[in-house]
C-alpha cells in the first residue's frame, strides 16, 4: 500500500526508498484481453478503439484481473476495494470490446521488454495516480519475481523494475501549471509551468491528465489567487482558466519535447457517478451498490456537462499543437462503468462514513484492480500497435 502524500515542506526530508521483494502471483496470462494471434486486429484501418461495449468474460464467480488488492505493492487504500470488503466481483470480469476490432491482451513482459532502459511518467491528479498504480500492478503481475524499487517523495513517486531498467513514475500536478507561494498565498500561475516541467524532461513516455481540480471551490480549492501576465485574480471563469493553463502546457510540449524521442498522451476527463438519475434502474442515489455497467448506448446524463466542456477544451488545445499528442479518450467507455468505483469500500473512509453511503461514497476514483487496467490496455495498444 502506498504511504500518504508527503506533508513536509521539503521533499528530501520525507523521501524514502523501499526495495520490494516479489510477491507470488499468477502469470500475466490472466490479464483481460485477447490472445497474441488477434493482435493485428487492433491495427485495422479506421478502427476506433474507444468506441465499443463492455462484454462479460468467463464463468460466474471468476475474475479476469491480472492481480488482486492483496498482492500488488502500490495500491492506495482509497482504491483498494477488495481489501476493504467489496463483496461482488463481476466488475472485474468486464472487458472492453471496440466495435470494429479486438484489443491486444496487455502483455506485461512485452511492455517491459520494449521499454527497457526507458521511463514512463504519469502527470496530473489522483486519476493519473489511479492509472499509474494500475500500470505498476499489471507489470508487477507479469514479472512477480523481478526485483523492484519504490522511491516515494511527494510530488514524485517512482517504481523501478531493476532487471528491465524500466521506470514508471507519477508526478502529482493536478493543474499541470505551477503554484507559487506569494506572501503566504498560493498563486496558480496560468502562464508558468517551468518548475513542474523540470520533472518531465527526461521521460520517454508522458501521459498527462487535468481537469477536476479546476472546478473545485471552497475548502477543496487548491489556490488562493490566479495569476497571468503579472496580473492577479481572485477568480475567473473556470473553463477559461483551464484553457489558459492547458495552453501553457501545450506551448511547453511544443517547445521542449522531441517527438522522435518522447511519446506524449493526454487522458480525457474521467467521469463521476454521483447522481443515479443519470442511468436507468438505479439501486441507490449514487454509485453505491451498482454491480454492472450501464446497459444500452450510454448515460442519459445531465451532470456530464462540465466534463463535456473540459473535454472540448482538451480537444481544441490538442488540435492547435505542433507536437503529435495522442488523446487517450477514456470518457465514454468509463461513463458506462457506474459499477467500478470504490463507493464505500475505501480505506479512506471511517466505519461511520461507510455506513453513510449516500453522503460518503467515492464515485469519482476507480477500484484497483478494475477500470484503469483497461485504460492501460488502451495505452499499450496506442504505444505499440497504432
Amino acid at each position: 500500500m502506498m504511504p500518504p502524500p508527503c506533508r513536509s515542506a521539503g521533499v528530501a526530508l520525507c523521501a524514502f526508498v523501499v526495495v520490494l521483494q516479489a510477491f507470488s502471483l499468477p502469470a500475466s496470462a490472466l490479464a483481460v484481453g485477447l490472445a497474441r494471434s488477434h493482435r493485428r486486429d487492433a491495427t485495422a484501418a479506421g478502427c476506433d478503439v474507444f468506441s465499443g461495449s463492455w462484454v462479460l468474460d468467463g464463468g460466474s464467480g471468476g475474475s479476469a484481473a491480472a492481480y488482486t488488492g492483496f498482492n500488488c505493492p502500490v495500491i492506495d487504500a482509497e482504491f483498494n476495494c477488495q481489501l476493504y470488503g467489496r463483496p461482488d466481483s463481476d466488475y472485474l470480469r468486464y472487458r472492453w470490446k471496440p466495435a470494429g476490432c479486438e484489443l491486444p491482451r496487455f502483455d506485461g513482459v512485452d511492455f517491459l521488454t520494449r521499454m527497457k532502459g526507458k521511463t514512463v511518467m504519469f502527470v496530473g491528479d489522483s486519476l493519473g495516480r489511479n492509472q499509474w498504480e494500475s500500470l505498476v500492478c499489471l507489470l508487477h503481475a507479469a514479472a512477480p519475481q523481478s526485483p523492484a524499487q519504490l522511491v516515494s517523495g511527494d510530488p514524485l513517486y517512482t517504481y523501478k523494475f531493476l532487471e528491465y531498467e524500466v521506470t514508471v513514475s507519477f508526478y502529482r500536478a493536478p493543474y499541470l501549471v505551477d503554484i507559487d507561494v506569494v506572501q503566504g498565498k498560493r498563486v496558480l500561475m496560468l502562464d508558468d509551468i517551468s518548475e513542474n516541467a523540470e520533472a518531465w524532461r527526461a521521460a520517454d513516455v508522458l501521459s498527462f491528465n487535468s481537469g477536476h481540480w479546476w472546478t473545485h471551490t471552497g475548502a477543496l480549492q487548491g489556490w488562493d489567487y490566479m495569476a497571468e501576465s503579472g496580473r492577479y485574480y481572485e477568480d475567473m471563469d473556470r473553463t477559461v482558466a483551464f484553457q489558459r493553463g492547458l495552453t501553457t502546457w501545450a506551448n511547453w510540449v511544443d517547445l521542449n519535447v522531441d517527438p522522435a524521442r518522447t511519446r506524449v498522451f493526454f487522458q480525457s476527463m474521467s467521469p463521476t457517478h454521483y447522481s443515479s438519475k443519470e442511468w436507468p434502474n438505479p439501486v441507490s442515489k449514487n454509485c453505491y451498490g451498482e454491480t454492472a455497467p450501464v446497459a444500452g448506448p450510454g448515460l442519459n446524463t445531465t451532470a456530464g456537462q462540465a466534463v463535456s466542456g473540459q473535454n472540448q477544451v482538451i480537444q481544441a488545445v490538442l488540435r492547435g499543437m505542433k507536437s503529435p499528442v495522442r488523446l487517450l479518450d477514456i470518457t465514454g467507455l468509463s461513463a458506462l462503468r457506474k459499477d467500478a468505483h470504490p463507493s464505500v469500500y475505501s480505506g479512506d473512509l471511517s466505519p461511520a462514513q461507510r455506513a453513510n453511503a449516500g453522503g460518503s461514497a467515492d464515485c469519482s476514483h476507480w477500484c484497483l484492480p478494475g477500470l484503469p487496467d483497461t485504460w492501460n490496455q488502451l495505452l499499450y495498444t496506442l504505444l505499440f500497435y497504432r
